[in-house]
């Protein structure tokens, strides 16, 4: 829940940005997006925003629509401002078109998140001469610099998933137990200890299989004397955490070793160059260089890391065509990796908040390799 306080304040930004662009209203469907708005935790919505003409004069609009499911719920979870409305099931083109601002011209709405399909009942149902305006990511780059509330939110899920790790994987054991039963393990754990699920379905990999960035935990027992790849993250509170480890499952070869000792130096390397004000590719460049000194640059294909909250990959993004400085209080992964086909994989990730001098790293898990059995 939000206080009425927050969520006039997230209303009142909002509608700042809508009227510099020079839009009458936007539309809101992102269910996210009108969690962090509203407070709303269910599953189906539509806000809206803007500015309503009543004769000569104009009035702000709030209002949150939903449907008869969910009004009970509503009346608990969004605050005012917002104006709680019942709009029946279908919220989708004249459902939602009817609480659009009286004597609105341009109304907008999310291109990213809004379907053809729902764009053209909307863009039917609207009143003639209303013109639908894509503008994509609004509230998304709202939502990527985060309050006090939040950063507590992510840091306690990160704290939450690091004692599963730690229970499940450090502790084992783990050599003889398959990828899937070490990745279902990990979830139960969580849930234990109060998360409401994945923030995404966990990696568990080991061998050849690491070297799949995405791999899926198979029904293959681990064996010793490999890499083994696990990558978690849970929902707490609606706030996702992310973090990824690899561990060896006894002794190893040189060359293993070394694939590791390249990807921890260039994950360190790269935090150590994250603060507010620098440019988010520069440090992407930052753990690409490294590993490409070291041979691997055809081995690391993937960004540097996203942004997570409400959305586990959410703005902004590290990487080469990641464009603009960091900011205070944004929420993102480091997360390098090399992959060498048919051999093994490695992969080091944090969750981190940007500062204006530094980094403050939530993820509490030793980077060091460690042997599990």
């Amino acid at each position: 829940m939000i206080t009425p306080e927050l969520a006039a304040d997230r209303g009142a930004r909002l509608a700042a940005i809508v009227a510099e662009r020079e839009l009458d209203g936007i539309v809101i469907t992102n269910l996210h997006d009108i969690r962090w708005l509203t407070g709303f935790t269910g599953s189906n919505a539509v806000v809206v925003v803007g500015r309503e003409k009543h004769g000569d004069e104009e009035r702000e609009l709030r209002r949150f629509v939903t449907d008869f499911r969910y009004v009970e719920q509503a009346a608990s979870e969004v605050p005012e401002p917002w104006e709680r409305i019942n709009g029946g099931r279908d919220l989708g083109g004249a459902g939602i078109a009817q609480h659009l601002p009286i004597g609105a011209a341009k109304i907008g709405f999310d291109d990213a998140d809004l379907s053809f399909a729902a764009h053209r009942r909307l863009a039917n149902a609207a009143e003639i001469g209303q013109q639908l305006v894509p503008v994509a990511g609004i509230v998304a780059s709202l939502r990527a610099v985060k309050d006090g509330s939040e950063l507590a939110a992510i840091r306690a899920a990160a704290e939450l998933a690091d004692a599963a790790f730690v229970e499940i994987v450090l502790n084992g054991p783990i050599v003889g137990r398959t990828e899937r039963e070490i990745a279902l393990d990990l979830e139960i754990a969580m849930r234990r200890r109060g998360a409401s699920g994945n923030s995404f379905d966990p990696i568990v990999a080991f061998g050849a299989h690491g070297a799949l960035p995405h791999a899926s935990p198979r029904d293959v027992a681990v064996p010793a004397g490999v890499l083994l790849t696990v990558d978690w993250g849970c929902v707490l509170d609606g706030y996702c955490s992310d973090c990824t480890r690899t561990v060896a499952t006894g002794p190893l070869s040189d060359e293993a070793r070394a694939v590791y000792a390249t990807v921890l130096n260039a994950q360190q390397r790269a935090l150590g160059a994250i603060r507010a004000g620098v440019d988010a590719r520069a440090v992407d460049s930052i753990a690409r260089d490294l590993i490409a000194e070291a041979g691997h640059a055809d081995h690391f294909g993937h960004g540097l890391g996203h942004g997570v909250g409400l959305e586990v990959h959410e703005a902004p993004t590290l990487g080469p065509r990641a464009s603009g400085p960091l900011r205070t209080d944004q929420v993102v992964t480091v997360e390098p990796g090399i992959y060498v086909p048919g051999v093994h994989g490695v992969r080091i990730e944090d969750l981190v908040a940007v500062k204006t001098d530094g980094s403050d790293v939530f993820t509490s898990v030793t980077k060091e390799l460690v042997e599990v059995s």
